[in-house]
């Protein structure tokens, strides 16, 4: 009896899974090839945030009300934050000029390490260094890579956890941008 309510209860957390990260959460693009994880339509103000850049000069979130900005929680050592890297830099290229910024904070490591690796990438876009992972806490989401697209007025209107593709960034950030 123990055994067939132990194989019960595994049965349930798979079904669990499958509904909560399978398929639903993957977007198909029309060519059948998958289009990225879709973002969670929010509207809750952005939190209050101070944590200091690769130059240790501590920045601040508010400073960047007015324009629309993605905060990518991520971490040197994380494949899928490594993977989405280009298409974020990619992104960030094409909209920076029309007021959108991306803003990197990097979680756990060290200045030094999250340095070489911005180096290594060529990282346009701010990188902030929070190694006392105060922005998982503030957007309370220990998942890598998360992120967040705070519109002009300094409301979260979507967050994402998992690699962001860009279908999903034309789609949801770009009609922010272009308000």
């Amino acid at each position: 009896a123990l055994m067939m309510l132990g194989a019960g209860l595994i049965l349930i957390g798979v079904a669990t899974g499958v509904l909560l990260f399978g398929s639903g959460s993957q977007a198909q693009s029309s060519d059948g090839t998958r289009a990225g994880v879709i973002p969670l339509a929010v509207d809750y103000p952005a939190p209050e945030l101070a944590l200091p850049d690769l130059d240790g000069v501590e920045q601040f979130l508010s400073d960047y009300e007015g324009q629309v900005v993605l905060v990518n929680n991520w971490a040197t050592w994380c494949p899928p934050c490594k993977a989405e890297m280009p298409t974020l830099q990619d992104y960030y290229e094409r909209h920076h000029a029309d007021g959108f910024t991306l803003i990197a904070i990097e979680a756990g490591d060290t200045a030094n390490n999250v340095r070489q690796f911005v180096q290594e990438y060529g990282l346009p876009f701010p990188v902030w260094v929070d190694q006392g992972l105060r922005a998982l806490a503030a957007f309370r989401n220990e998942s890598l890579p998360s992120s967040y697209v705070i519109d002009r007025y300094g409301v979260v209107r979507y967050t994402w956890t998992g690699p962001i593709s860009e279908t999903m960034l034309e789609k949801y950030v770009t009609p922010l941008v272009e308000e």
